[in-house]
């Protein structure tokens, strides 16, 4: 784990005992039965195509610094809809990424499509937590959890009806990604170590990835051409989140990177 992933992570253990404290897990087990009903996070991807986008609503980032600090975070979320997004992914790290777990519940409420809770899970409260807000996917990044940790908090993602896009950036986390068997595999594009993106990173391991899965590239996507060479490697999913929050023409932009290729 990188200085910066473990900053992160230990962060994250006291802001899970924090939200223990706040809202017992028995609480937000009896707030499961009027969470919304969840919405196929895998299947809005697979017929989508050839690769589907996956729309990240971030203000912020350790490596990108401030991005777009002042959003309305339902409007950007339903402009992405509107524009062709399959799914989308809302940051709900407060610390690091100005996120907040309300950013999910405003925007679940506001679109028709799947939303993902992007954020360090490294506890089964956290994905109670997801599901409560509404969430229909968690993000379990393998560099955050042992091996065991991993399939405890994949399975129980599932328990709750959930899907679950389990992410790698080291190549050494792979083979215990699918061994899980898991219907999302997330190849993280940017160096934890250096925090510099190399879309030749997904293209190196997408070999190694099952044909039945479905392989999403994360971090760095900014053209058409990029979109093109990874579709050409069998991806069949893209998470932009910097680009779309940049970007001065979102319809232009997205329309650049959903465009029909051969």
């Amino acid at each position: 784990m990188t200085d910066v992933l473990r900053e992160i992570v230990d962060h994250k253990r006291i802001e899970v005992d924090l939200a223990k404290s706040a809202i017992p897990a028995r609480e937000l087990e009896r707030r499961l039965a009027d969470a919304p009903a969840v919405r196929g996070f895998a299947a809005a991807l697979s017929v989508r195509g050839p690769v589907a986008l996956i729309a990240e609503v971030k203000r912020a980032s350790p490596s990108a610094g401030v991005i777009r600090g002042d959003i309305d975070p339902v409007a950007v979320a339903r402009n992405y809809e509107r524009f062709g997004a399959a799914c989308l992914s809302v940051l709900t790290d407060e610390k690091f990424f100005r996120g907040a777990l309300d950013d999910l519940v405003k925007i679940r409420q506001a679109v028709s499509i799947p939303v993902l809770r992007k954020d360090f899970l490294i506890d089964r409260y956290q994905v109670l937590e997801a599901r409560a807000a509404g969430a229909d996917c968690v993000l379990l990044i393998a560099e955050c959890l042992d091996h065991c940790r991993l399939r405890e908090l994949f399975f129980f993602a599932s328990e709750l009806g959930m899907d679950a896009l389990v992410e790698i950036y080291e190549a050494e986390n792979l083979d215990r990604v699918l061994e899980l068997e898991p219907a999302l595999v997330g190849i993280n594009n940017r160096d934890l170590h250096t925090f510099v993106t190399d879309l030749d990173h997904t293209l190196q391991l997408a070999p190694r990835v099952a044909a039945q899965t479905i392989l999403v590239s994360e971090s760095g996507i900014r053209t058409g051409d990029d979109v093109a060479r990874l579709q050409a490697a069998g991806v069949r999913a893209i998470l932009v989140g910097e680009t779309l929050m940049r970007a001065a023409d979102l319809g232009t932009t997205m329309a650049e990177l959903l465009a029909p290729r051969a």
